[in-house]
């Protein structure tokens, strides 16, 4: 990739690791809802003036139905789960749950648009499946900061098993995207969908609203989420897709939790134990069989022989 591609690449990995923290921050004290409310409603106003360039407000009238459905599943509803999991569990821990995102979209894909997986990928979508196990079995009973929490296991794997929701409503959101939203143009698909979980997230949002002061500091979290991680990340995200393909897009997922585990670290003094580094590992490997970035050539038409015979 060209030097300007790269550093838009890192910088899309930095703006997404930092998602959680500002998520956490926001959370906090708008609650979760409302955080995830805010956080698309103001990225919709950042994104309108995509509409005026060409082609892209025809499109978005052509599917309109579709794109604004798609953010309920691609926004609305992840944004929530994942508002709600960085109150419980460490941002650290939600974005290494957060990279399980291509597995998910495997998974969906196999079972939804009839995609079968080859060997290594059938054996990546196992391995991703048990580092996650495994990492939830190792995360329980901690709280917000990583530290044990004994009382607390059940709301902490709550939040873990939101976070794998989440990732699984991102899952869903890129199969219902390709096959009903094949060929629309980017910018309306993001902007719509922007849109749509607005409207989707409005009412819950009103419902929910704090009814104590919210500090500046949280309101300044809500912004920089809104306006940094999701409007400015889903322009980079695209440009990257448009320049180096979907494939090499896809990758920026990876350095993700290396950001997140580093601000956790650094803003909210959270704990970083070797088990999330070795279950990172594992997913990380899953996750590179899954998606078909890394292959094992002697395991091709061996796994997936008995899926052909059915």
């Amino acid at each position: 990739m060209p030097p300007l591609l790269i550093a838009e690449f890192f910088l899309l990995a930095a703006l997404w690791g930092a998602s959680f923290l500002f998520m956490r921050m926001g959370a906090a004290e708008f609650g979760p809802l409302p955080t995830a409310g805010l956080r698309v409603g103001l990225a919709s106003l950042f994104l309108l003036p995509a509409f005026l360039v060409k082609g892209v407000w025809a499109d978005f009238r052509q599917r309109a139905g579709l794109i604004l459905f798609v953010g309920l599943l691609n926004s609305a509803l992840p944004f929530a789960l994942f508002s709600f999991a960085v109150l419980h569990i460490t941002t650290g821990l939600t974005s290494i749950l957060n990279a399980t995102v291509p597995l998910s979209g495997a998974l969906v894909a196999w079972i939804w648009l009839r995609e079968r997986p080859s060997g290594s990928r059938l054996l990546g979508l196992m391995l991703g499946f048990a580092g996650v196990c495994l990492l939830v079995l190792g995360k329980s009973g901690f709280d917000a900061s990583g530290r044990p929490a004994a009382d607390n296991t059940t709301v902490t794997l709550l939040a873990m098993g939101a976070a794998l929701l989440a990732t699984l409503c991102y899952g869903m959101a890129a199969s219902f995207t390709k096959r009903h939203l094949n060929g629309a143009h980017p910018l309306a698909t993001a902007t719509g969908s922007q849109i749509g979980a607005s409207l989707g997230l409005a009412l819950p949002t009103v419902l929910f609203w704090p009814t104590q002061s919210v500090s500046s500091s949280a309101w300044t979290a809500i912004l920089a989420v809104a306006l940094l991680c999701t409007a400015l990340a889903y322009v980079l995200f695209f440009r990257i897709i448009a320049q180096a393909g979907p494939s090499k897009a896809l990758t920026v997922t990876f350095l993700v939790p290396v950001f997140a585990l580093l601000y956790g670290a650094i803003f909210l003094a959270e704990t970083v134990t070797l088990w999330m580094v070795i279950c990172g590992a594992v997913i990380l490997c899953g996750t590179l069989l899954a998606t078909g970035l890394l292959r094992l050539r002697w395991l091709e038409g061996t796994l997936a022989a008995p899926l052909k015979d059915r």
